[in-house]
């Protein structure tokens, strides 16, 4: 639990009772790669702090092709917010890439964390506005930079993930058919 609460910590000051509290409306988990916390077309009860190993949101479109949105690694969170916020069926599937352990909260104790710790509120809503930044940087690129531009950049602000995910997840998640993605690597390379 230190790794969440540094995380918070990082945000809002927490009392020992404070803490306590938070850590009771929680639960730790161990999950195996290729374990799915959540499928399409679930309703998203829960978000996750990863406190070890490598988890992956992605969706399936028509075509059978995954799209990832998503990879959390060692300190970061992890959900579908559409169907958690809005108690719809989502269309994310979240799966361990690694195996991992992630501190699990659920809607409904985070709603009681809000009314018990109100300072939580102002941590989560943080965290969201963090989110809100990084994907609308992230649809400008898919807008506006080439495939190995995004790859690139991918690379400098997440080089430990870069050696960890397997290259498919990758070349799905900068938006590239994985022999596309090869073939742009094998360029950058040799550069």
């Amino acid at each position: 639990m230190k790794s969440i609460l540094e995380n918070i910590s990082k945000y809002v000051s927490l009392t020992p009772e404070e803490e306590a509290l938070f850590i009771s409306k929680t639960a730790t988990k161990t999950f195996k790669a290729k374990s799915i916390l959540l499928s399409s077309g679930e309703i998203a009860n829960s978000t996750y702090f990863v406190n070890s190993g490598i988890l992956r949101s992605f969706n399936i479109n028509d075509n059978i092709i995954e799209h990832v949105l998503h990879f959390a690694c060692e300190g970061w969170w992890i959900g579908d917010m559409y169907s958690y916020i809005s108690g719809k069926p989502g269309n994310l599937f979240l799966e361990v890439l690694e195996d991992a352990e992630v501190v699990e909260i659920t809607k409904e104790n985070q709603e009681i964390l809000y009314q018990e710790i109100p300072k939580l509120e102002r941590f989560f809503r943080i965290l969201a506005e963090y989110s809100l930044v990084s994907h609308q940087e992230r649809l400008m690129d898919n807008l506006s930079l080439s495939a190995e531009e995004r790859f690139e950049k991918m690379c400098k602000k997440y080089p430990d993930l870069i050696q960890k995910v397997p290259q498919k997840h990758l070349a799905s998640y900068i938006g590239v058919t994985p022999e596309f993605f090869s073939k742009m690597k094998s360029r950058l390379l040799k550069k």
